[in-house]
């Protein structure tokens, strides 16, 4: 399976540099948000996606919907995309970033969930994907953590990944089963 990960187009939380790891928390995109996933639809257009998920997040079901105007693919929504769980919702992100800047790989938050639980759950989402998908092409829409953490998968030392940083509209191609991954 070839899986393409976008991560959404900028959001309204973006801009205010406020968590939203709470789905039921309507956060959706901006005017931008939507040029930018406009934008990467017509980059992706000629790509035959066989399939599609996202994340349970309305910016992410917002950015889906924009990249598959030029597809006939239905779209799935599959919470192991979702961003990671921090507990920290409608805070500014410093204090997330501020509590996990020790060990930011195994911190894990009291509502939250580690780096590496995030791993755990994007893994199990690529190999059921990969499962029912095996010779697709899969677009998943979902957040910058997520993403960073399925790049951590294909690196045996996911460390060097953990402070990666995508731009919003960026994806990643990633075949899986990885030939590299932990």
């Amino acid at each position: 399976m070839k899986i393409i990960l976008v991560r959404h187009g900028e959001s309204e939380g973006n801009v205010a540099h406020l968590i939203n790891d709470d789905p039921s928390r309507s956060v959706n995109l901006t005017e931008r948000g939507r040029a930018q996933a406009e934008a990467t639809a017509n980059a992706l257009r000629e790509v035959r996606f066989t399939h599609a998920y996202a994340s349970e997040f309305p910016r992410a079901q917002q950015t889906a919907a924009i990249l598959l105007r030029h597809h006939n693919v239905q779209l799935k929504i599959d919470a192991r995309l979702n961003e990671r769980h921090s507990g920290l919702d409608g805070q500014h992100v410093d204090v997330f970033n501020n509590l996990v800047a020790d060990d930011p790989l195994h911190f894990k938050p009291a509502q939250g969930e580690s780096f590496m639980e995030q791993m755990a759950r994007l893994r199990s989402f690529l190999d059921e994907a990969a499962s029912r998908h095996a010779e697709g092409i899969v677009l998943a829409v979902s957040h910058e953590n997520p993403i960073v953490a399925v790049r951590a998968l294909m690196n045996d030392e996911p460390e060097l990944e953990v402070h990666r940083h995508l731009d919003n509209c960026e994806w990643i191609e990633v075949p899986w089963p990885a030939s590299r991954s932990i």
